[in-house]
């Protein structure tokens, strides 16, 4: 184990965060550079509920030593940098907050990878959560478990919602919300990193930035990457019992917010397929599906309506419609600073 005092190692901690728009806001009285695991907190206007993320990362039951990485990505208001200077200093958890100071989040999200990677050279496994989830007590354990028993270069697991609005519990089936499997074990591809487990290797593999800032605003940059991995011939695993909740607000809950939604996980699916397509022929391929989707979306839902909420049934007519939007060079903006509502 190799403890240092961080009021000594200053010049440690400048190494590991070289970039000049990425800045130390906070860090704890000790770090240990021996961890092997780092759990990565992209930050956003949410100070309050980051003290119920950090809760559930303090509370976890796992006997293994770990740091964490928190991004402050609003550099004007930096009310999530305060919260995360309390835990770090009151020694609840051990690691460091920064500054991105360009917004988005992929900017955020590379500036927690990179910086967990350099600042800690014995870790091999990079976890992430988000400041607006809960991790269950055993999350962290079950997740590197299953990454050492499988060899897994990817660990996924569900995220839950919890909605504010408790008068619509069936949106919890609503693939807005729904996790992408409900099993464990081996799985093609995962989608999210909002309940991720990334080994070193898998970084070192496809080189930074590791989310590409093409999908900054958009979202997706996760997708976007995790395709890059399966592509790359790594192997995934999810593990259904290391569950984290995300709390949902209700404006996250109305019929225009799941619309646009939907239309935006269009768009995403549109621009990762047609980055990885190969050549003219194939990204024509790509243009020709999404245009095939479009009819096909409606017999979907309408075989859907008599069984499911009509916003339910629209989500295939929504994403359709998104990925036709973003082949002719339209793009919602979810992650510029001034749609963001929280």
């Amino acid at each position: 184990m190799t403890l240092i005092p961080t009021d000594l190692s200053a010049s440690r901690i400048s190494d590991a965060v070289r970039d000049p728009n990425r800045e130390i806001a906070a860090s704890s009285r000790v770090i240990d550079l021996s961890v092997g695991i780092v759990v990565c907190i992209p930050c956003f206007r949410r100070p309050q509920h980051l003290r119920l993320t950090l809760d559930s990362l303090a509370s976890q039951r796992t006997p293994r030593s770990f740091a964490v990485v928190m991004v402050e990505n609003d550099a004007a208001g930096r009310e999530s940098a305060p919260v995360a200077a309390q835990y770090l200093a009151d020694g609840r958890l051990q690691g460091i907050c920064l500054v991105e100071k360009r917004q988005g989040n992929c900017q955020a999200i590379n500036a927690a990878f990179e910086t967990a990677q350099a600042l800690f050279p014995a870790a091999t496994r990079f976890l992430m959560i988000d400041d607006d989830e809960i991790a269950s007590p055993d999350w962290l354990e079950l997740m590197v478990r299953t990454a050492e028993a499988t060899g897994a270069d990817v660990v996924g697991g569900p995220v839950l919602p919890v909605f504010d609005d408790d008068s619509k519990p069936w949106l919890a089936r609503h693939p807005a919300f729904c996790p992408a499997y409900d099993y464990t074990g081996a799985v093609p591809l995962i989608y999210g990193c909002g309940n991720c487990l990334i080994t070193r290797t898998a970084f070192d593999r496809l080189g930074n930035p590791a989310f590409d800032l093409r999908f900054n605003f958009l979202g997706g940059g996760d997708c976007d990457f995790f395709y890059r991995c399966r592509d790359a011939g790594m192997m995934f695993h999810w593990t259904a019992e290391a569950v984290i909740t995300e709390t949902v607000p209700q404006n996250r809950t109305s019929l225009g917010w799941i619309a646009k939604r939907g239309l935006r996980i269009g768009a995403i699916n549109y621009r990762v397929q047609y980055k990885a397509a190969r050549g003219a022929a194939a990204r024509a391929r790509v243009f020709a599906q999404m245009l095939g989707r479009l009819p096909l979306s409606l017999l979907r839902a309408a075989r859907l309506l008599p069984v499911s909420k009509a916003v339910v049934a629209m989500h295939p007519v929504m994403v359709a419609f998104g990925s036709a939007l973003a082949a002719f060079g339209f793009d919602p903006k979810p992650y510029e600073a001034s749609k963001i509502v929280t």
